[in-house]
């Protein structure tokens, strides 16, 4: 039984990108999954199934900061009357219900998709909040994943708690063949600069907007993908100050397949995020072969873009003299997605699902027990082994493979 997300599929967020990639190929090896899932995100044309997953849509408030948490509290009560063998938890903020889970006699297994708590918008009980539940996360659960190896270091560091890598993946799928949205939008293909994510302050929309801007690029447009909550102030900003600008383009939230095909299209792709964990809308502009440019942090960095395709957070001027150089040279296009294919190698969904599997087996066959036995003394004892964790080399994924044809997970 999985929790912590808005829903799936088709609803807009990493999490959720990650949710039904990998439990569609969970459902194929075998395992019997229940997501629960937000009635305020739920698609229309979504009902009670899908890709033979079980779907079950609950209330949640809508309050920013207790969302998440109140909803996976009512999943892991759910949880407790329905007994899976398995009670996924993904993200940070929501795992402020694990302890709850393991109250209710509940085997845990906690994806950690990154440190939510330095995301910009979250401030002063909201963010202590998410730093809880990733507390209660690497000292309840029974298994903990991480999605990044830095995240992985930085836990180990932190709390002295190892965890299973195991990273987003991404679909080697090919390209749309519709121009519709090019058309409505006016857009010339390969002649637009995109970003695919949420209007939040941490993907840092304003700088691409004056960056895009300063390349001052003949015949290019920028266009955004992406939507945010009603009446967000931030979202509101990047709109204000994209009006009146026949460059640039805002196309609010749109589903999956239609968001590919502006991503499938375009000239080149630009990520200038403060915070990532490992971010799948970067592995899928990879994956159709569009130039892509990120900003220089270890969630960026894991991706192993060449040294050119990284900038500092906030540094627009380099952003604009990478994007003209860009623009002006088929080139430097092509020089820039020459090592892409080895970078897709190593985010293979097939083998982060069957890794993922591994994990659930082997929790579900565990002894249970209530926390984890981290100490302070451990945490500090291997952050003196571990200097500079951010700077950890990356290291490869391994394949582990199911040892028998149908699991009997859930």
């Amino acid at each position: 039984m999985v929790a912590g997300l808005r829903g799936i599929p088709h609803v807009q967020g990493g999490v959720e990108t990650h949710a039904a990639e990998l439990y569609a190929r969970l459902a194929n090896l075998g395992a019997e999954i229940t997501v629960i899932c937000r009635e305020r995100h739920r698609p229309k044309d979504i009902g009670q199934r899908w890709a033979g997953i079980r779907l079950r849509w609950f209330w949640s408030p809508g309050g920013r900061g207790i969302e998440a948490a109140v909803h996976t509290m009512l999943a892991v009560l759910y949880a407790g009357i329905r007994r899976p063998h398995i009670m996924h938890i993904h993200a940070v903020g929501p795992s402020i219900a694990v302890p709850l889970a393991k109250m209710l006699g509940l085997r845990v297994v906690v994806t950690h998709h990154g440190q939510d708590y330095l995301r910009e918008k979250w401030r002063g009980p909201e963010k202590t909040l998410i730093h809880l539940g990733e507390r209660f996360a690497v000292r309840f659960s029974d298994a903990l994943i991480s999605i990044s190896s830095s995240v992985q270091a930085a836990l180990r560091a932190q709390y002295g708690r190892d965890s299973t890598w195991i990273p987003n993946g991404v679909s080697a799928e090919p390209p749309p063949a519709s121009n519709a949205l090019l058309d409505r939008y006016h857009l010339t293909r390969h002649r637009y600069v995109v970003q695919v994510s949420r209007l939040v302050p941490e993907k840092r929309q304003h700088d691409l907007i004056r960056a895009f801007r300063a390349a001052q690029l003949p015949g290019w447009k920028l266009v955004l993908v992406g939507g945010a909550p009603v009446a967000d102030p931030y979202a509101a900003s990047v709109h204000e100050l994209a009006a009146g600008d026949d460059s640039i383009v805002c196309t609010g939230t749109l589903a999956a397949p239609e968001a590919h095909e502006l991503l499938a299209g375009a000239g080149m792709f630009v990520l200038p995020s403060s915070h990532e964990g490992l971010p799948i809308a970067l592995l899928e502009a990879i994956a159709y072969g569009v130039p892509s440019l990120a900003s220089d942090i270890p969630g960026n960095r894991e991706i192993g873009l060449d040294a050119d395709s990284y900038f500092a957070v906030g540094d627009t001027e380099a952003v604009a003299s990478r994007l003209r150089t860009l623009a002006a040279s088929p080139a430097a296009r092509a020089a820039a997605v020459q090592g892409y294919a080895q970078i897709l190698g190593r985010f293979d969904w097939d083998q982060i699902a069957q890794s993922t599997m591994e994990v659930m087996q082997a929790t579900a066959r565990a002894p249970w027990r209530f926390r984890f036995p981290a100490t302070p003394e451990k945490a500090e004892a291997v952050r003196e082994r571990v200097p500079g964790v951010a700077d950890r080399a990356i290291p490869k994924p391994v394949a582990v493979r199911s040892s028998s044809r149908r699991a009997n997970v859930t």
